[in-house]
């Protein structure tokens, strides 16, 4: 009879015990720390690259860098459609022309319209919490609850929620 010597169990994945395994949940971990010396020749690359930057960017004219600039005082500036903001002590979502972004204390999150398959909102028959869900094309989904400060606000919420995704959202 053959044993064999360890667990035949595998490891559990997923976001309960990996926060990297959520997408756009925490930022990617940088290569280097920022404390390690460098070494000659990575210094002399990086002068090297930062002199062939510094040629590419006489070359360029003043107009195309302009043009650049413009566009993503564009992207910053706000729309002129509706804008869905609802945020408690803990938690806070914002629904505009960019798209979705909910943050839970220090955890954010951020999904362009073209990312989100469903939005689900619950509210519970008794109580204040107010439940949005995100649900993206990939069979994920993103649930959040906001605090009402009365249970009136679930009214409101609910018509500029319906508002901005009339708005922006595709079907």
């Amino acid at each position: 009879m053959e044993q064999r010597i360890g667990s035949g169990s595998q490891p559990l994945e997923g976001a309960g015990f990996d926060p990297a395994f959520i997408p756009g949940l925490t930022s990617p971990a940088s290569a280097a720390p920022e404390d390690a010396k460098k070494t000659k020749e990575e210094d002399a690359v990086e002068e090297g690259d930062l002199a062939e930057s510094a040629l590419d960017d006489a070359d360029e004219p003043e107009a195309e860098v302009d043009e650049e600039a413009d566009e993503e005082a564009a992207d910053d500036a706000p729309a002129d459609g509706p804008v869905f903001e609802a945020a408690d002590r803990r938690a806070r979502i914002v629904a505009d022309h960019k798209g979705v972004r909910l943050s839970l204390d220090d955890q954010q999150c951020e999904f362009r319209w073209d990312e989100i398959g469903a939005i689900e909102t619950d509210v519970p028959r008794f109580g204040k919490r107010l439940t949005i869900t995100v649900h993206t094309p990939d069979r994920r989904w993103y649930p959040i609850e906001i605090e009402a400060t009365a249970r009136s606000d679930f009214k409101e919420w609910d018509e500029q929620l319906d508002a901005v995704l009339d708005a922006y959202f595709e079907e």
